[in-house]
This record gives C-alpha cells, sequence and structure tokens, in this order.
C-alpha cells in the first residue's frame, strides 16, 4: 500500500452524474406500452481516472461495479425482448468526449483502441471454437488493414508480453487447452495489443488459485508500468485494493459512499461501511484485532431505501439518517465521504 499522495497527471476519464436504470412493466416486443417504472441500480456522482493512474472500486457482489464498467464501455446490452432495459443518463467523458452522446461506429473506434476491458472468467470470454491466436489479433484487424506475417508477429509478441508459455506453438490451440490463469494471460495480451490509454480490470483475479492469482497481479503490474496505462481495478478484494491502487472509490447499493487515496482509505476511513469492510477482514500487523461482520443482509435492486442506503445496517444511525440522503462531501482535502455522521463518529 502506498503512502498519501495527491492525484497526478492528466484527467483521462470522468464519470459524471451517471444513472444507470431498467425500465420495467412494459412490453417492449408490443407497439404499446402497458405502463413503465424505472429501477435505480446504479448512482455514481463522481468518478476520475488520471493518467497512468491506477483506481481502484471496491464494493460487494451485485452493487452496481460491473454494470457501471460496462456504462463507460458503452457495452451495456439490452437484457432481451419482451425483458428490462437500460436507460442511461449523465456523462462519462473520456478526454473530453462524452461517451454516452457517441455513435456506435464511434464507440468501436474507442473500444480496444483507446479503452480496452478484461473481463471476469475469463475462459468464458474467450471463442471456445477459435484458436486463441487469432482471437487475440482481433482488436487490431478491428482498427486497421494489417498484413498477415505483421499480425502474427503482434499476437507472438504480446503472448509473449504476458509470459504465456510456448506462445509460438500454443497460439494455435483453443479456449479448453489452457487453464484459468493462461486464459487471463491471452485476454490481457488481447486488451493490450493495440497499445489504449486505459486499461478495465474486472475482477481480474476471481475464480483463481492463490498463487495464480498472485502471478496474474505481478504481471497487471508490470504491463501498466511497461505501457504506461491508467486502470480502473473492479474488485471485491481489499487485499488487491491495497496493493495496486493510488485511489479508490467505495461503492454500496449502487452509491459511491466514500473515495480517497489509498492510504486514506485504509487508515483514516469515515464512512460507516468503510470501517465495516475492515474490521471484516484478518490482520496480522496488531495482538488486538477482534474479527468482525457487518450487521444485517446486503440490499438488493431496487435500492428503495429512504435516506441514507446504509442505514439498515449502521451502528452510527440516528433518525436523520433515514431521512435525508447524504451527498457526497469533501471530509478533508481530497478525502470524500457521503455520510451525515462523518465528522462525529
Amino acid at each position: 500500500m502506498s503512502g498519501r499522495s495527491l492525484r497526478k497527471g492528466r484527467e483521462l476519464l470522468r464519470v459524471k452524474n451517471l444513472n444507470i436504470s431498467l425500465i420495467c412493466g412494459k412490453d417492449l416486443s408490443a407497439k404499446h406500452t402497458r405502463g413503465c417504472d424505472l429501477i435505480k441500480v446504479v448512482g455514481v456522482g463522481d468518478l476520475r481516472i488520471h493518467e497512468g493512474e491506477t483506481v481502484g472500486l471496491i464494493g460487494p457482489s451485485a452493487t452496481g461495479k460491473t454494470v457501471t464498467a460496462k456504462a463507460i464501455m458503452g457495452i451495456l446490452q439490452p437484457i432481451g425482448a419482451g425483458k428490462p432495459e437500460w436507460e442511461i443518463e449523465g456523462e462519462v467523458l473520456f478526454k473530453g468526449r462524452d461517451l454516452l452522446k457517441l455513435s456506435e461506429e464511434e464507440l468501436n473506434e474507442l473500444r480496444g483502441n483507446e479503452i480496452s476491458i478484461i473481463f471476469q472468467k475469463p475462459s468464458s470470454s474467450l471463442h471456445p471454437l477459435l484458436m486463441v491466436g487469432y482471437q487475440t489479433g482481433e482488436p487490431v484487424e478491428a482498427h486497421e488493414d494489417v498484413e498477415r506475417q505483421r499480425l502474427l508477429e503482434m499476437v507472438l509478441d504480446y503472448l509473449g508480453k504476458v509470459e504465456l508459455p510456448d506462445a509460438k506453438r500454443r497460439a494455435r490451440f483453443f479456449r479448453h487447452q489452457f487453464s484459468g490463469g493462461e486464459a487471463q494471460r491471452i485476454m490481457i495480451a488481447m486488451a493490450l495489443i493495440y497499445n489504449p490509454s486505459l486499461l478495465i480490470a474486472d475482477e481480474p483475479t476471481s475464480d483463481l488459485d492463490v498463487t495464480v492469482q498472485r502471478q496474474v497481479l505481478e504481471l497487471l503490474k508490470r504491463v501498466k508500468e511497461g505501457f504506461g496505462l491508467a486502470m480502473l481495478l473492479i474488485t471485491h478484494d481489499l487485499g488487491v485494493i491495497a496493493e495496486m491502487s493510488d485511489y479508490v472509490y467505495v461503492m454500496y447499493a449502487g452509491r459511491i459512499v466514500e473515495h480517497g487515496d489509498v492510504y486514506t482509505i485504509f487508515e483514516e476511513p469515515r464512512h460507516p461501511y468503510t470501517r465495516g469492510l475492515l474490521r471484516s477482514i484478518p490482520r496480522i500487523d496488531t495482538d488486538h484485532f477482534t474479527l468482525e461482520g457487518i450487521p444485517g443482509e446486503l440490499p438488493k435492486p431496487p435500492y428503495d431505501i429512504p435516506g441514507c442506503v446504509f442505514h439498515p445496517r449502521c451502528e452510527h444511525v440516528k433518525d436523520h439518517c433515514k431521512e435525508k440522503s447524504p451527498a457526497v462531501e469533501e471530509f478533508e482535502p481530497g478525502h470524500y465521504v457521503a455520510c451525515l455522521r462523518a465528522k462525529e463518529i
């Protein structure tokens, strides 16, 4: 975990007032509407990523982290005919351009070129009937006409950069012939091959054993430094966040409840949820640590909780917490908290 530092570099991505809702209660396949309800899933007021920075986005499962990432990428697809669809409002500014206002053709120019993503469960993200070498080169072919021999050289070069064993021979293998860790290396090569500015890593170590997790994290560190990447790292693992991140956003029930540099979040948290998270993991740096859980259960969408979304589980709750929804406010320079009692507790 790095020490306290001010954010540096040019702002690369800024998410402003991003509201993502499900449109429910209407027959999407019919010409008439039988009524429509909006179920708000995510409400991110402000999230920023600077050049060369690793930003951690942490929170429990089903809290909106992956939905946010897919909205940024413009790949939050309709769920299906006759089923709920997404409504997205707000701004997603990448190098000054609002991604939410771009056409599909313009977004395709950015995906894999300027912004790349690594999904959860890498084996499931690879096509089972295509050789991995072909898949690794697809981002290049999507953006330019490239001579076959040059493309092959690029593919082997990048599979070598991610240290895939025997890359020249195994580039002709298929998905089922690789372990989970090797599949993740292939996905990283695919994400990097066209030299993006921003890499979104969505749970990059999920479903991997501890030894392979360590290898993947070390690989991400090396490629980030080697390529000068900015990275949005999405996870529910506090250890990964502490090791990899420069700046951290804490998410709960679709909302950002606290954010600051990694040192502040781990050493001086102010939101009760962040404190609860830190108390719920074992520590070896003290003889007086008591492992505690957070009472209650995680809410599920729709988050129709009046007042603060965390108040049903908060040990510091007061009556006004149940009525007024707290804004994210600056508690101290560079440290922001959405809690009505942040200065008291």
